[in-house]
């Protein structure tokens, strides 16, 4: 027996099966998909069998030393998968299995341990009344009953008359896999339909087709309820579901929902479980034990079995794109491949759509549901939007003295404020004010933020931190002050300007596990006045004593060179803004900001999307970007700038040979990152045509170049 086995190697210059022969001892267990272990030059190495074949045409063929594993890890339908993942990435094969699976299942990881509890049961060969027990012992006996019983709860009673049942052969011992996570919860609560939420139910199950569907609901429209009810639908086919939430907050309150209906059903795949709780999670889904799987981008491979729908919240979210590594894939289009796999249905649901799912809904290349009430039938809140060019000689710090004054209103009836600023750390950059000199990371060209409560500079793209200096390194001069803005700093002035207290969650403080569900909690218990946040407090979240929402500067994500910029900006304030007034008291939003007169931010005032969207559609097709043109981004990077610069010019000379129908933009410098220069070039498209060849030739031009890295991303987010 022949396997051809691919090794778990990243480079692309190894981006191929070997064939291997299989000892006869072990070819009784073999099968496609599991994993081995296989001599590979002068190393061992872990690879993944592809194939079973009688014969090979290679000769002096080598046998692999081990199976690893006898459970499959990729079933057909993820082998299938891995190999339209490589030819829509132009990653290697290897990655692309890799990214589906949980760590402890990964070819190079064994790492983790399956998890047992010890059992005690009578032994049911024998006959208790030959024995004479004394007291402890009956008392034992008694509690086995007819039924297993954890170790632990006879171990109280005595672990001298334990042992001694148990060497009489009367007690049997048995490990029986048991998981990380509690699944105890068998919750059954149904919440009937609104009206206009059953309309759109019972719209999205009759359609008798596989056309994805938006669903394009505002804020507060109960969504999720609608999600539920068509999960049921599913699971009473003896059909899966997925449900996909951007950001990790978001998962934690979308699960207990999910949990108070649906109970043990879930299942929960997210970067918040460790390893093993992962595995575990994993291993439920493949066995049937959960139906339903919660979870951020790589939930999307959850190994589920006939999957019914598979739903993408918050689609309009661009960290559903893995865009900082191979494969550079976004969960939506793997979601279209695998409902295919399954005849499933695809369900995209935002208040914000993106441009490309509303574009294709508008054109009826995807079905398009609309949810434009909120459940409770309040309005949307009251949004206002403060010209800071006006308030600076009134404004308090960045907090202009209308946002205060309400703020502090707010408080005294009880009520709860949340307040968005998409910048964390003190200050964005520390300078000196005498010559002007500003500390920037050593490894990267761009600024360090300054971190006040460690009092650190640290670099937010390759981890650099130093400690906080007092005395100008240029001129020796005690002048350094901290310019920019961001969460800590807002803080530290909220403390001074209100007496109420403040929860701040942005990614220092939630960094540690379990933080973001303790902090939503408290923050829901009303522990807590003022919830200070990043974006992540911007989305999906649900307090029904918040009445005001306040956005400390609307221009952060406004001035960010990338042209999603206005889009972003609309989404996020429009978002963040319907965290307001979502019960039976009415909310109010205040948005600070520079360029009041931007349409981005005139839009977000009257809740008005589709006004976005067409302006927003119009400068798109003007400047030939997405959705009207497809985008291919190449970054060439290496550690010799001269090196890295010359390279990406002889690219772009041939993609201008090969591809002069297209537009090609570039080479552009791009900021050094960890000490690597990068250069970027664009190609916009219509037609996908013979890119992907002439892309694929100069990624194997390269693959043996240890100066030079080529990667691929299509359609970026950003």
């Amino acid at each position: 027996m022949v396997v051809s086995v691919l090794v778990e190697v990243s480079s692309s210059n190894v981006d191929k099966c070997f064939d291997y022969l299989v000892p006869q001892e072990l070819e009784n267990d073999i099968r496609v998909g599991v994993k081995v272990n296989v001599p590979f030059g002068r190393r061992e190495i872990i690879g993944f069998v592809l194939e079973i074949k009688n014969d090979s045409e290679i000769d002096n063929l080598k046998y692999i030393n081990s199976i690893v594993s006898k459970d499959v890890i990729l079933n057909d339908e993820m082998l299938e998968l891995g190999k339209q993942l490589k030819e829509m990435t132009l990653s290697t094969l290897i990655s692309c299995y890799q990214v589906m699976l949980p760590k402890a299942l990964k070819a190079h990881d064994n790492s983790i341990n399956k998890k047992y509890d010890t059992y005690y049961s009578i032994n049911k060969d024998i006959d208790l009344k030959d024995y004479k027990f004394n007291d402890k012992q009956l008392e034992i006996i008694n509690k086995c009953g007819n039924d297993k019983v954890k170790r632990s709860e006879l171990i109280d009673i005595s672990i001298s008359s334990l042992n001694t049942l148990k060497n009489k052969n009367i007690l049997i011992e048995e490990k029986i896999e048991t998981y990380r996570l509690d699944h105890s919860n068998e919750k059954k609560i149904v919440h009937k339909l609104t009206p206009l939420q059953k309309v759109v139910y019972d719209e999205f199950i009759s359609y008798d087709d596989l056309i994805p569907t938006l669903l394009f609901g505002v804020t507060g429209s109960g969504k999720t309820e609608v999600y539920m009810e068509i999960i049921d639908y599913y699971l009473k086919l003896n059909k899966t579901a997925i449900v996909l939430v951007p950001e990790i907050s978001l998962t934690h309150q979308l699960l207990n929902r999910f949990s108070d209906r649906f109970g043990n059903k879930i299942a929960a795949l997210h970067s918040a479980l460790s390893d093993g709780e992962r595995y575990d999670e994993y291993r439920r889904i493949e066995r049937g034990e959960a139906t339903i799987v919660i979870g951020a981008r790589s939930a999307i491979f959850a190994p589920l079995k006939n999957i019914g729908v598979i739903i993408i919240d918050e689609e309009h979210s661009d960290s559903y794109k893995q865009s900082d590594s191979n494969p550079r894939y976004n969960a939506k289009d793997v979601a279209l491949i695998r409902s295919k796999y399954h005849n499933a249905k695809v369900l995209f649901g935002s208040a914000t759509p993106s441009l490309e799912v509303m574009a294709r809904a508008e054109k009826g290349v995807y079905h398009l549901l609309k949810l434009d009430k909120r459940v409770n039938g309040k309005d949307l809140p009251e949004i206002k939007i403060i010209d800071m060019n006006n308030e600076m000689k009134r404004s308090v710090g960045h907090f202009s003295k209308i946002l205060i004054d309400e703020i502090n209103n707010k408080i005294s009836l009880g009520e709860q404020v949340i307040l968005l600023l998409n910048r964390r750390g003190y200050s964005s950059f520390v300078s000196c004010k005498n010559c002007g000199y500003t500390f920037k990371c050593p490894n990267c060209d761009i600024t360090l933020t300054y971190h006040k409560s460690s009092k650190t500079l640290r670099c937010h793209y390759c981890g650099y931190a130093t400690k906080e200096q007092i005395v100008c390194p240029e001129c020796g001069e005690k002048s350094l002050s901290p310019l920019g803005v961001g969460t800590e700093r807002i803080e530290e002035e909220l403390k001074k300007l209100t007496t109420g207290k403040i929860l701040r969650m942005d990614y220092d403080t939630t960094s540690r596990k379990g933080m973001h569900e303790k902090m939503i909690t408290s923050f829901r218990n009303h522990e807590y006045d003022i919830l200070l946040g990043t974006q992540i407090v911007s989305k999906g979240l649900d307090f029904p004593l918040v009445t005001l929402v306040g956005v400390i500067n609307a221009d952060t994500s406004l001035n960010i060179p990338d042209f999603r910029s206005s889009e972003n900006t609309f989404s996020l304030l429009n978002q963040v803004s319907g965290r307001a007034g979502r019960s039976d008291k009415s909310g109010k939003v205040l948005i600070q900001t520079y360029n009041p007169d931007h349409y981005a931010i005139k839009y977000v005032k009257y809740n008005n999307y589709l006004g976005f969207y067409k302006e927003e559609m119009n400068i798109r097709r003007i400047l030939k970007y997405p959705p009207y043109y497809y985008i291919c981004f190449i970054k060439i990077s290496g550690k010799d700038n001269s090196i890295v610069f010359n390279e990406s010019n002889k690219i772009k000379r041939s993609l201008d040979r090969n591809l002069n129908n297209n537009i090609i933009l570039g080479p552009s410098e791009l900021f050094r990152i960890n000490n690597t220069y990068r250069y970027s070039i664009y190609i916009k498209y219509k037609k996908i045509d013979n890119i992907k060849d002439i892309l694929s030739k100069i990624i194997d031009h390269y693959k043996n170049n240890n100066n030079i890295k080529v990667d691929i991303d299509f359609n970026p987010t950003h």
